[in-house]
């Protein structure tokens, strides 16, 4: 116990955070910066977010037409108890594009393609590939890192949108074909109710930073694992954990800013 309450100890502890953090601080700055020389590598780009999209886009699908059922079920009998299930389409599609669909796909997307770059990157760090890199004059960070980062920003919101559209077929399906809500009044509503820039550009918006937040968060942390296989181990269970929680507080953050404002 001692051992912790030691003043050299906790400033040595605060001292280190603070370097991560800048370091941390440093390196998004900087990718920010290259976004232009990753638009001028296009085939590079599209790879990444073809590999990125690619593989969260199953999970996307079959997550999103689950949770559109159970939003189908649960919002019908909710619903029907006030006499306004004709309105179920409006609760399944404002539910899909404010919260659930940017939401639970940034937490599908950290826990398979966050993990697969994080330990992509950490794979070729023990391997050396990135010191090799250095040593032959290619910056790592412009020839690998940037291409990953801007092409997770733009996959993210594409597999938002994907979610939000299986989810909105999902409850569909339980609300009209299973259970036989009236289909003209499952779309006026819905079309009337959601709002283009109000609702799903937020929405957009919301995955837009939650695209930025779990991708830099997987980089950084296969960026700096160490160069083991017990390190990039470690590393990928810290990016499952700490996109996450950054995704829920973001939301928290993000949806007090955009609608109770």
């Amino acid at each position: 116990m001692m051992h912790w309450l030691n003043p050299a100890h906790v400033g040595l502890t605060v001292r280190t955070k603070l370097a991560d953090l800048g370091y941390a601080a440093r390196l998004f700055v900087r990718l920010l910066g290259l976004l232009g020389a990753t638009l001028r590598r296009p085939r590079l780009l599209s790879e990444q977010v073809f590999f990125l999209g690619n593989y969260s886009l199953a999970i996307i699908v079959v997550s999103g037409l689950f949770v559109g059922f159970v939003l189908g079920l649960q919002g019908y009998y909710i619903l029907q108890r006030y006499g306004s299930s004709e309105a179920l389409g409006l609760m399944v599609a404002l539910s899909l594009v404010r919260e659930l669909g940017p939401v639970v796909a940034a937490l599908l997307f950290a826990g398979r393609a966050g993990t697969a770059l994080t330990a992509g990157i950490g794979l070729m760090k023990a391997g050396e590939q990135l010191a090799a890199m250095e040593m032959m004059g290619v910056d790592p960070v412009a020839r690998v890192l940037a291409p990953r980062f801007w092409g997770g920003v733009i996959a993210m919101p594409l597999l938002a949108a994907v979610f939000s559209a299986v989810g909105i077929m999902g409850g569909w399906l339980v609300g009209v074909v299973m259970i036989g809500v009236d289909p003209g009044a499952f779309w006026s509503q819905m079309q009337g109710g959601v709002e283009v820039f109000a609702d799903v550009g937020n929405g957009m918006l919301k995955s837009l930073v939650f695209g930025l937040t779990v991708t830099f968060v997987a980089l950084l942390q296969g960026h700096e694992c160490q160069p083991t296989p017990e390190g990039v181990s470690l590393a990928t269970t810290r990016t499952v954990v700490m996109a996450s929680l950054a995704v829920l507080g973001l939301d928290f953050v993000l949806t007090a800013m955009m609608f109770s404002i």
